[in-house]
């Protein structure tokens, strides 16, 4: 995986990759975030991941009951991603002010360095997905969004409706470049998000 923060023990041989030992789910959720960035319409069932990691279908029903807990596997991942890059930016510009447009700016990019799974991450997260003591990898990137919210406005009366207020703004600008409206410009992005992300107003 692209942040080596989950290794898995695979050869890669040409496009695909053979799973050989370690944790197969992990090297399964590898396999289906690099088909989701080769793009194209890749398909994601099942079946197709286990050709691409060696084993049978069947031996992938025990962290995958079935293709929606894949994908929703695969959307906690982009989230879980999206929050270390956030975090990461927030560090490196020192918190605060500086560190709360980091993030804002953090999430546009992460979309458009991987729209698809950024498109899959936020339509797999809906509530009544979401069950008792299921993993959630958008906790930190929300709680960052919190804190951020409640450094910049500390005696906001509602930091939830403030904190929808500047995800909205991130997440819209973020769909606008997706879907081609208006197009890619990191300086323009930072712009805009400062705009919110500097005082959340």
């Amino acid at each position: 995986m692209a942040d080596k923060d989950n290794s898995v023990n695979m050869v890669r041989e040409g496009a695909k990759a053979a799973y050989h030992h370690g944790d197969l789910r992990a090297a399964v959720i590898a396999a289906g975030l690099a088909r989701l960035e080769a793009g194209d319409g890749a398909e994601l069932g099942l079946r197709a991941l286990a050709r691409d990691v060696g084993v049978s279908a069947t031996a992938l029903y025990r962290h995958f009951p079935d293709k929606e807990a894949l994908l929703d596997a695969l959307a906690d991942e982009g989230l879980r991603r999206l929050g270390r890059l956030q975090t990461r930016a927030w560090t490196e510009a020192g918190g605060g002010a500086a560190g709360f447009k980091a993030t804002g700016i953090a999430y546009v990019r992460f979309a458009h360095d991987a729209p698809a799974l950024f498109r899959l991450s936020f339509t797999r997260q809906m509530p009544e997905r979401q069950g008792e003591g299921r993993d959630d990898g958008g906790a930190v990137a929300y709680g960052l969004l919190r804190a951020g919210v409640g450094e910049m406005l500390p005696g906001a009366p509602d930091g939830d409706a403030a904190a929808l207020h500047a995800w909205a703004l991130v997440h819209g600008l973020a769909m606008l470049i997706l879907d081609r409206r208006i197009a890619w410009d990191e300086d323009r992005v930072a712009a805009v998000v400062g705009l919110t992300f500097g005082g959340v107003g």
